[in-house]
């Protein structure tokens, strides 16, 4: 499930989006054939109606107009705050809120009068009756689109922020186009096995089931309280108006340390106390971005997952880096206590020109052996370690506690697929027409044949090989299947980016744009195409009419690709210096710490590549342990939850999130998880528990308005201000850091380091 950090962000918040419904997918129950005229699992039975009217209004001319605001606004955000010091992410729920009240407003106001299109034959009604169901939910699927990042932004970045390089933007638009639809293909070929059978269940669309039943329940107004939609309008209007004092008039309470306040001129005691660069223990935030970013809204994280994550949290920061560190393990002591970046044996930032032939961009092996081996810091080297651990802790952790079950599941799929399925199934097949398998195999044949375009065209500025792509194509074929076994069971989605970067980084060494590329196609191809199996499992239990839900994803995907490339390209072409730190102006915001993580490890795995790294060639071969570390994690726990099986909670002890706790870190930092554990233990535990009516009714949409606040006052202030290069009155709270500038500095004797003491 993590690999390089950045990249690691995007599976970490979809693994806590996912996990909101139960992590205890063991014990539901298969009932016997006298009840599979319903369904055969419990929790479907119990969430999902076997109702439908196929009458009922879908794709509508409200559905098109607040579905492609929603996809654009979403992506456009997403994108916007991408780039900034806190990364804010926006997720479909807050349009999926704000979405009803629209579409009834719409419905309520909007003439009624035909509308034909002589052309092409077609007409519609602006208003063709009441707001319904199915609209929503296709206006949420829009959502999903915009909401769901675009991974290959990132490559597009680096090569023009940290590379300097240029990029064709044709090639770079392609990239981002084929690497996000390549995956219809393989959900087109699957869809039978993993949305047709009633045990492929995807557990996270119960909870998306729920809410939607939840928002269209007619609601009344509590005596002296708020309807929802008041509620998230007095939310989002107090964050808006608040995030003007840390966006812009006082940055420095994004993060507020207290020890470097105390004690700076203490290189030892900032390491101890910074929540950007060190452990962050007596730092805290007073900004939502700060709580949010990275991590997602600790409002919607259930109780477990915060407290499997703090426990990892705790054990990596606070007991193995400190040992690591002041054991001086790996030269630790030559570098920053926390850092993303590389170095060399000295100590100093890595010189990557040096090493890197600027004419064909890849690896000088003659300038790389005259040079330096690559170091990182203790933490950041940790961090590679722990990604190998989660990758096989998840696969062991799924094989212990959901093996059984899944084996059992799949059984009963290939025994049932010739059978008419549950009632869900037989309703689709009875009122909708089925999407033709040919309209998938076109979108992959296309999305192949531009794949390759982009990459042997525009003088091969990607680096990778006709064969990388088809290599890469072949890897997601192999694993969508299997792994989407294990999501639509389990809710855990093993990762691919680990494997795919080690087979480009060792076949095709010294290829940073290669390297990245491969695992772009590889990885993400897979992650989208489940990603789209389980929209259609949600529109297959909400009723949805397959071809609209079709329509839906490939227009919201093709828009929400190109919002996400066109307002990537605009940041990067318009903001001067925009993520190199040491020339934006006191104030900026666009550090660009995702990307910045993004670029070391394209160094890491493409330019100095895996052989160099982490044999006994480099200096972390040792890394290679926590492979088997993370295979044996989940071992101990599960033989205590056959020991004592009277005690749930052990279950709920989660090895492959424990491991995978700071899989965020870098870019995010302890701050951002200090503030956002605490945020998150104070409303699922102590407000679940004491006002659980109040929880259930309003935790959810406090969560959307928060980000919605944030999200527009942060776009206002860049367009009014900041785009004019007005910034914050200067003075001390206008550093967007938290005044631990000694926590940078290494503390071995004789190290040479910018802004720092010699020791």
């Amino acid at each position: 499930m993590t690999g390089n950090h950045v990249e690691d962000v995007a599976p970490q918040s979809k693994l806590k989006d996912d996990t909101n419904h139960n992590n205890n997918f063991s014990s539901f129950s298969i009932v016997g054939e006298e009840e599979e005229n319903d369904n055969p699992i419990e929790e479907v039975r119990l969430t999902v109606p076997i109702t439908d009217d196929p009458s009922e209004a879908a794709l509508t001319f409200r559905t098109w107009s607040l579905g492609l605001l929603s996809c654009c606004l979403l992506a456009f955000v997403n994108q916007f705050f991408g780039y900034r010091q806190n990364q804010l992410y926006i997720s479909s729920v807050s349009a999926q809120i704000v979405a009803l009240p629209l579409g009834k407003l719409m419905a309520a106001t909007l003439p009624t009068k035909i509308i034909k299109l002589p052309i092409l034959n077609w007409s519609f009604s602006l208003n063709p009756g009441p707001f319904t169901l199915k609209e929503h939910v296709l206006i949420t699927i829009f959502a999903n689109c915009g909401s769901s990042s675009v991974y290959a932004v990132n490559i597009v970045t680096i090569v023009k922020a940290f590379y300097h390089r240029n990029l064709h933007p044709a090639a770079a638009l392609l990239l981002s186009m084929t690497t996000q639809m390549l995956g219809y293909g393989w959900a087109g070929i699957f869809r039978k096995f993993l949305v047709d059978s009633p045990y492929m269940w995807w557990p996270a669309n119960l909870v998306q089931v729920s809410l939607f039943r939840a928002l269209h329940e007619k609601e009344k107004r509590p005596r002296g309280g708020h309807t929802r939609l008041q509620f998230f309008l007095l939310i989002f209007i107090s964050s808006f108006s608040y995030y003007l004092i840390p966006s812009y008039l006082f940055p420095s309470i994004t993060c507020i340390s207290i020890a470097c306040l105390i004690w700076k001129d203490s290189i030892i005691a900032q390491q101890i106390g910074s929540g950007f660069y060190g452990l962050g223990i007596g730092s805290f935030g007073i900004d939502w971005s700060t709580v949010a970013s990275f991590l997602g809204s600790p409002l919607a994280t259930p109780g477990f997952a915060i407290i499997n994550i703090l426990v990892g949290f705790f054990l990596i920061v606070y007991v193995m880096l400190p040992i690591a560190y002041w054991s001086n393990a790996f030269e630790a002591k030559r570098f920053p206590f926390i850092s993303s970046h590389t170095f060399d044996s000295l100590g100093n930032p890595y010189n990557i020109s040096r090493v890197l032939n600027i004419k064909t961009f890849d690896l000088d092996q003659v300038g790389y052996d005259n040079y330096s081996k690559l170091y990182l810091s203790v933490f950041f080297a940790f961090s590679y370690g722990l990604s190998f651990a989660t990758l096989t802790a998840t696969i062991s952790h799924v094989a212990l506690f959901h093996g059984k079950t899944i084996w059992q599941l799949w059984k009963k799929t290939t025994t049932a697929m010739n059978q008419l399925g549950d009632v869900h199934t037989r309703i689709m097949k009875r009122n909708y027409k089925e999407v033709p398998q040919w309209w998938f195999h076109s979108i992959l044949i296309l999305m192949v044949a531009l794949a390759l375009f982009a990459c042997e065209g525009f003088d091969k500025q990607l680096q990778l090989p006709w064969w990388g792509i088809l290599l890469a194509c072949g890897i997601a074929l192999f694993f969508t299947l299997p792994i989407g076994i294990i999501q639509a069971t389990t809710n855990m989605q093993p990762g691919l980016n680990v494997i795919t970067e080690l087979i480009i980084g060792y076949i095709y060494p010294g290829k940073p744009l290669a390297n990245v590329a491969f695992k772009t196609y590889g990885y993400i191809s897979m992650a989208q195409a489940l990603s789209f199996v389980g929209d259609f499992k949600l529109g297959h239990y909400m009723k949805i009419p397959p071809r609209s839900m079709f329509t839906v994803q490939l227009v919201g995907t093709v828009i929400s690709s190109s919002v996400y490339f066109g307002t990537a390209w605009w940041l990067l072409t318009t903001i001067p210096n925009i993520c190199d730190v040491d020339l934006l102006p006191e104030g900026s915001p666009w550090t660009c710490p995702g990307d910045d993580v993004f670029y070391n490890a394209s160094i890491i795995w493409g330019v100095v590549g895996p052989l160099r790294m982490f044999t006994k060639y480099g200096v972390y071969g040792q890394m290679n342990w926590f492979f088997l570390v993370g295979l044996l994690a989940p071992l101990p726990v599960w033989l205590l939850s056959l020991k004592f099986p009277e005690k749930k909670w052990i279950t709920l002890i989660n090895m492959p999130i424990i491991i995978g706790a700071t899989g965020g870190m870098p870019p995010a930092r302890s701050v951002n998880y200090i503030t956002w554990g605490i945020v998150g233990i104070f409303f699922n535990f102590y407000v679940y528990k004491k006002f659980k009516g109040w929880w259930a009714r309003h935790n959810y949409i406090l969560s959307a308005a928060l980000d919605a606040g944030v999200a527009f006052m942060g776009i206002v202030i860049y367009f009014t201000l900041q785009s004019k290069d007005i910034f914050g009155p200067d003075w001390w709270g206008l550093g967007s850091d938290d005044h631990c500038t000694l926590a940078k500095c290494p503390t071995a004797p004789g190290v040479v380091a910018k802004g720092c003491p010699v020791l």
